[in-house]
């Protein structure tokens, strides 16, 4: 039995960040492989999380990027793509680049698939062209630790 059996959605939805992170399309494909229909749910769920937070701290820091920096990104991340999803994901984000999020909502709406891997490229380009590669591999550990540290209670003590 191998080790994907044993992933949470979480440690998929991660792995499937990394895989874009290195550009490599196998590492995707496998980080999304024998997913049911809820764990497409769950996957999109917690990619959108991420995503929201990296766009959070763009926000809050005031960090911007170069257009052409980040249609590289986007060129480079969205090759790792299925094939059928890499034109797709890549126009949409270079839409949201350009100010226009219509396509960003077009794609998630009609495709579960297509949104996971939309998000998941979305929050990898913003995560190079804010911190870099080895700036995003360390905000995913620190998303993964709060992710999984049980909240306690802060009000007793």
């Amino acid at each position: 039995m191998s080790d994907a059996a044993f992933k949470t959605t979480r440690d998929r939805a991660l792995d499937v960040v990394r895989g874009y992170t290195y550009h490599d399309s196998v590492a995707v494909r496998e980080a999304l492989d024998s997913l049911n229909a809820g764990g497409w749910t769950e996957v999109y769920a917690v990619l959108s999380g991420l995503l929201r937070s990296t766009i959070s701290v763009m926000e809050l820091t005031g960090k911007r990027w170069e257009l052409d920096s980040l249609v590289r990104h986007i060129d480079e991340v969205a090759a790792a793509a299925p094939p059928h999803y890499e034109f797709a994901v890549a126009e949409a984000t270079r839409a949201w680049a350009r100010g226009d999020q219509s396509a960003l909502r077009a794609l998630s709406d009609r495709d579960l698939r297509g949104a996971v891997h939309m998000t998941a490229v979305f929050a990898v380009v913003l995560g190079l062209a804010l911190w870099g590669r080895p700036g995003l591999l360390d905000v995913l550990e620190e998303f993964l630790a709060t992710v999984t540290t049980p909240v306690t209670d802060r009000t007793s003590g």
